[in-house]
């Protein structure tokens, strides 16, 4: 297959040239260089670049150029290669050009020109935005193949878990692939979903596990003893691991599902320090665990802490392979689930039309289509923005008689400001109908009690959440609903009549010495991506001065 394409533009020749010269000897063993020296000439060169096939994984365009701007020709060429990156290079430190391009050009990143030295202001960048590029690339062949029904729970859960894990995959639908229906000619409709691998062999119905294992996630730990051991890869647990991993411990993150935790659903974080364009919450989990990895930090996943035991200064955790890991100093991001929709026949159509969640694996299904959200807080307004990009129209189901009550005011702002999208508010789901998919969906105003029925395909339910504490019970102090109560929220009566040391606990320690928490499962935690993050590395100070004690 043809190397994909970096494409650069400029009506200046020796600064087109010069570009071109520093892409060819940092990427030209990958990538084929192309330069245009005009949007015109480089919006052709994009639509025989697609009629062909080839893939375009960037293209960095000048702004000041006679006849057509770089804001307009990324503006253009984005409805040619949609998926690939866009980097806009300003003559200087034109804010107002960088602001509208990421505003109405979906453009990635803005340069000041000049760019020297290139190692330093140039190719850092474009490192990270091509690694992202390849992260999603889909070469059309030798990768992963689901076939199955889009319809089934079970084939939503594996091309759930190939997504947040980043493996490239291609989804092959039984009721409209030819090619589908030949891989499964000889295979019980029972048996579906058919997992094939790159190697050939095919998997039926497998669990999440037998797939990890087959494409070399890892899930066993290489070692009994840790100096860290961390559950739970959200942000903050990322983080313990980062700065873990980074100051020579030890350290080994284990998580059930994906890196990333809920905020690894998020479409789009805007307000993260240090990302005016934002960033998905899949590529915030895709850098931290590239950062993990670089420190030496062994990722497990999926895999399942299921119990905890103490013995002395050590910690034992049972994981659901019936293996067990010690450590000296735990940390807890055990996260939270979203909780359920209190909906008659929404439990029995969970992914079959009716997500917790993103879901974003069903975006490109969801086309033409309404899809429904239920909730008012921020994921609720990221996925109402990410959906409305393919959905022909999403609609926001909200119980409450305001969007912005517990809404940060620039989503509620940007979803006004769309055309389509609709806010419901004084509504609920009290039924969803359909036998083998969503139907349709029951809704009632909470004012006057009046009900209606609606056509649905698609719901996607974000309703507040309940801490993963069940297996920490009776050893770690939590509240009445499953918090993990940590440093000053800890009662010396009630919580630490068993406390062995002269010392208080430290800030985010638990009633268990050298146990921390951090994240969303922790009591009264602010449920913000930056938050989590500055919990999860204060905590790895406090634990090198207990590990430095002993």
């Amino acid at each position: 297959m043809a190397k994909p394409i970096l494409l650069t533009v400029d009506d200046d020749p020796d600064v087109l040239n010069a570009v071109a010269r520093d892409l060819r000897g940092r990427y030209g063993k990958e990538y084929r260089v192309l330069r245009a020296d005009s949007g015109d000439a480089a919006l052709e060169l994009l639509r025989e670049l697609k009629v062909r096939g080839t893939p375009v994984a960037l293209l960095l365009s000048d702004q000041r150029m006679p006849g057509m701007e770089g804001v307009a020709f990324l503006s253009q060429a984005v409805t040619l290669h949609p998926k690939a990156k866009r980097v806009l290079l300003t003559a200087y430190a034109d804010t107002q050009a960088a602001v509208s391009a990421i505003n109405q050009s979906k453009v990635h990143y803005y340069l000041v020109k000049p760019w020297d030295p290139p190692e330093e202001k140039l190719f850092p960048v474009l490192d990270d935005m091509l690694e992202e590029w390849r992260s999603t690339y889909r070469p059309g062949y030798g990768g992963v193949r689901v076939v199955g029904d889009r319809w089934s729970a079970r084939c939503h859960s594996i091309r759930d878990f190939l997504a947040r894990n980043r493996v490239p995959y291609e989804f092959l639908d039984i009721e409209t692939s030819p090619e589908a229906r030949d891989l499964a000619a000889s295979v019980d409709p029972t048996s579906l979903p058919l997992v094939v691998l790159p190697s050939g062999q095919r998997l039926l119905r497998p669990d999440p596990t037998a797939i990890a294992q087959h494409i070399g996630l890892e899930t066993k730990a290489k070692e009994e003893f840790y100096d860290l051991a961390i559950v739970g890869a959200g942000p903050g647990g990322l983080a313990a691991a980062v700065y873990g991993g980074s100051e020579g411990l030890r350290t080994v993150l284990i998580e059930r599902e994906a890196p990333g935790g809920q905020a690894g659903t998020s479409s789009s974080i805007e307000n993260y320090l240090g990302f005016p364009s934002g960033l998905s919450g899949g590529d915030l989990a895709r850098r931290a665990v590239a950062q993990a990895r670089k420190f030496g930090v062994e990722i497990l996943t999926p895999q399942e802490a299921v119990g905890l035991r103490v013995e002395g200064p050590y910690k034992y955790l049972a994981l659901a392979d019936g293996s067990e890991i010690a450590c000296h100093v735990l940390m807890l991001s055990v996260g939270v689930s979203w909780n359920r929709l209190p909906a008659e026949g929404a439990e029995r159509l969970t992914g079959a039309g009716v997500y917790y969640g993103a879901a974003m694996t069903e975006a490109m299904h969801s086309v033409g289509q309404t899809v429904f959200t239920v909730g008012a807080g921020n994921s609720a307004g990221q996925a109402a923005m990410f959906f409305k990009d393919y959905a022909a129209k999403v609609v926001m189901l909200v119980r409450g008689d305001s969007l912005g009550a517990r809404m940060s005011h620039y989503l509620v702002s940007r979803i006004e400001a769309t055309d389509n999208i609709e806010v419901r508010l004084n509504t609920e789901v009290v039924a969803c109908h359909g036998s083998a998919r969503l139907e349709e969906l029951e809704l009632r105003c909470t004012r006057d009690g009046t009900s209606e029925r609606v056509p649905a395909q698609y719901l996607f339910i974000f309703l507040g959440a309940a801490p993963r504490t069940e297996w920490l019970r009776g050893l770690v102090a939590c509240d009445e609903r499953g918090f993990v109560l940590t440093g000053p929220d800890l009662d010396p009566k009630l919580h630490l009549r068993d406390w062995p040391l002269e010392r208080a606990p430290y800030l985010l320690e638990t009633n268990v010495p050298g146990i921390f928490s951090c994240g969303d499962a922790r009591h009264e935690s602010i449920k913000r991506v930056a938050s989590a993050v500055g919990e999860g590395s204060v905590s790895v100070s406090f634990m090198h001065q207990i590990l430095a004690q002993r």
